[in-house]
């Protein structure tokens, strides 16, 4: 589940006073990081209510457009965009957290902001297009995994008006329901006698996983070895069971002398820890 965030609404003014950058959306962030003992410790860094958006800029034909934030105890987020074309899209992601705050990093070995940089996976979207993603999604990198929902963003918007036309993330693709197509068992003849229904199939059950080999090395050895096969049961409005596919999970993590952490991404916004 997701710990209680803020929601940021930047909307950035050209000098004519129109709007030029929308963005409105929540974010977390999970950030493993070394204790004085040498242990590794897993943290959640979540949006406070004073978030400010210094720096953010428009951008045009030559220059970025700038989505900048800062929030509790010296803590910043932005994303630079351009323009190409008919097209705008992320470029980097900069996050940078300050382990300075004792709430979040409690017993820090290393004190003071640390900056991770990472390429926007997201893919181009049209000119005066409206980008939307209400289900979540993972940017991962160096020990960070940041976690994004509820966006809707528009850069380079024309006229001072946020489109109504939207291009939405994979995450918000529909799962389209299987055709059924008519069988005789629901036609009704020309003299209104309805034939006997056709025998049903029972639902073909849920396999069993596949089993993966995940590890992690520490130098030249490995100090962390998991041989297991994963099933999720995920109970909401249905059951829902989902197979871990050992082919399409990476396997991350850190080892300290008395803590090891493993984390596994299905690439599907699946992350489990262990």
């Amino acid at each position: 589940g997701f710990f209680q965030s803020y929601a940021v609404e930047v909307d950035i003014k050209d000098a004519s006073n129109a709007t030029c950058l929308y963005a409105d959306w929540m974010m977390k962030f999970l950030i493993t990081y070394e204790s004085n003992n040498g242990d590794y410790k897993n943290t959640t860094l979540n949006l406070s209510s004073n978030v400010t958006h210094n720096g953010s800029i428009c951008g045009n034909d030559t220059q970025a457009a700038l989505v900048a934030v800062q929030f509790g105890e010296g803590h910043s987020w932005s994303i630079n965009i351009t323009k190409n074309n008919e097209t705008y899209q992320g470029d980097f992601i900069t996050l940078t957290y300050n382990t300075n705050d004792t709430a979040v990093f409690p017993d820090a070995k290393r004190k003071g902001p640390v900056t991770v940089l990472v390429k926007d996976p997201l893919h181009p979207v049209q000119l005066n297009t409206v980008f939307v993603c209400h289900n979540s999604y993972l940017v991962e990198a160096e020990n960070t995994t940041q976690i994004f929902w509820n966006v809707t963003m528009q850069a380079f918007v024309q006229n001072g008006t946020v489109s109504k036309k939207e291009s939405r993330c994979p995450a918000d693709a529909p799962t389209s329901a299987p055709t059924v197509p008519p069988t005789i068992a629901n036609v009704t003849t020309a003299s209104t006698t309805t034939l006997s229904p056709a025998p049903t199939t029972a639902p073909k059950p849920v396999e069993n996983p596949d089993t993966g080999n995940y590890s992690l090395k520490s130098g030249n050895k490995t100090c962390f070895l998991a041989t297991v096969g994963l099933q999720l049961n995920v109970s909401q409005d249905k059951p829902l069971l989902i197979n871990i596919n050992p082919k399409t999970t990476i396997a991350d993590g850190a080892c300290g002398n008395t803590t090891a952490t493993l984390k596994l991404n299905d690439g599907n916004s699946t992350l489990i820890g262990f």
